[in-house]
């Protein structure tokens, strides 16, 4: 009988032990870790932007005509002063053709003045000689002495007559020459605008013929920085970017100007961050969309916290199952103590989005800190209940 009863006890306080085990465990909470490990972090501002030449060169045409050739095409080599297309010439040929016969009238017409000019004062010389001997009257020499001052006048007029017409050839020869479009860069054609047989008038704007890109082998991304950022960018910082092209490759650049005018595009500013790129195996092409990534700070092998530890704090009807202030100022981490959240303040340095570095603060590396707490997800996982 005794056995019976000592059993019954024994089984009664194994009841109540595992009872208040199993009490505990449910009252427990229980919450998701992340350990604190060494790792490198970079603090990047991303930005899109589009890949361009640095030297682009619109071709266009002076004068107006007929485009009677074209010698470059799309992806041409060209040389600085080589004929890519040319304009019909005839026209403007007749026009220096009349140039030049209006010059050899102006020059006859000069040289006809200065022979009158010579008999003019040969007869004044002469009217002078025979006035001091009283053979004429006073009259005849005075004009004499006129027919000679409008003589010299009139070899002025002829002078300037064959300058004007000098002016004019030159115009006329220089137009011929605007006919030869040339390539003024050593480049690519990258566009062409034209076909033989096209009408371009230069009368009031010029037109684009081509358009040239100086070295391809060297380019530049025109970036839109938020004005929240424009203030972290300086000339020479590091840049990774990434096209659409080539997902798998990263690309390396680096600042090369922060420039002061705003773009601003419905009510946004942004301004215009340029990064040099080297491209020497020609991937990269004028107009590519480029994800871009400016390199700001950059520490090696740290303590790394993840940013979900320091946004966690436990909910207000948890106060009772943790240590530590949930409302302390400055930036802090929870970790698992004696069963209990603890609050441990830390001093953070520089964040990539995903982790923090740990400057200071009483966390070692591979411990363990709080990023959630799984009793939260459980009650949010579980569907409402629809309310009588």
């Amino acid at each position: 009988m005794k056995k019976i009863l000592t059993g019954v006890l024994i089984a009664a306080l194994l009841g109540i032990a595992v009872f208040f085990s199993f009490g505990n465990k449910e009252n427990e909470i229980k919450y998701r870790t992340e350990k604190a490990a060494r790792g490198d972090i970079i603090s990047t501002v991303t930005a899109t932007g589009t890949v361009n030449a640095v030297t682009t060169v619109l071709v266009g045409t002076q004068v107006s005509g007929t485009v009677k050739n074209i010698y470059a095409d799309f992806n041409s080599p060209v040389k600085k002063g080589q004929a890519i297309a040319l304009i019909d010439p005839a026209t403007f040929e007749a026009q220096v053709a009349q140039a030049r016969a209006n010059l050899l009238s102006a020059k006859a017409n000069e040289d006809k003045s200065e022979a009158a000019l010579a008999d003019a004062k040969r007869t004044m010389d002469r009217n002078r000689e025979l006035l001091s001997k009283n053979l004429i009257a006073r009259s005849d020499l005075d004009t004499a002495e006129t027919n000679y001052e409008t003589a010299k006048a009139q070899v002025g007029v002829s002078k300037a007559q064959v300058a004007q017409t000098e002016a004019a050839l030159r115009i006329a020869e220089t137009n011929l020459g605007y006919t030869k479009i040339l390539s003024p860069v050593d480049g690519v054609v990258i566009s062409r605008n034209v076909d033989i047989g096209q009408t371009v008038a230069a009368s009031f704007q010029t037109p684009t013929l081509f358009t040239i890109a100086q070295d391809l082998t060297k380019m530049q991304i025109d970036t839109n920085v938020d004005e929240a950022d424009i203030g972290n960018m300086k000339v020479g910082q590091d840049v990774e970017f990434t096209v659409d092209a080539y997902p798998d490759i990263t690309f390396k650049g680096m600042v090369s100007q922060v420039r002061n005018s705003p773009i601003i595009v419905e009510n946004v500013v942004t301004y215009d961050v340029v990064v040099k790129v080297d491209n020497p195996d020609l991937k990269l092409k004028p107009g590519m969309t480029a994800n871009v990534s400016i390199v700001l700070q950059e520490k090696r092998d740290v303590i790394r916290l993840p940013n979900a530890a320091l946004r966690f704090s436990p909910a207000p009807e948890d106060k009772g199952r943790t240590q530590g202030q949930q409302r302390e100022k400055g930036p802090g981490v929870w970790i698992l103590k004696d069963r209990k959240a603890t609050r441990v303040p830390v001093k953070t340095g520089i964040s990539n989005g995903s982790y923090t570095e740990l400057v200071s603060g009483d966390i070692r590396e591979g411990q363990e800190v709080i990023v959630d707490s799984l009793v939260k997800q459980q009650n949010n996982s579980q569907p409402p209940r629809l309310r009588m």
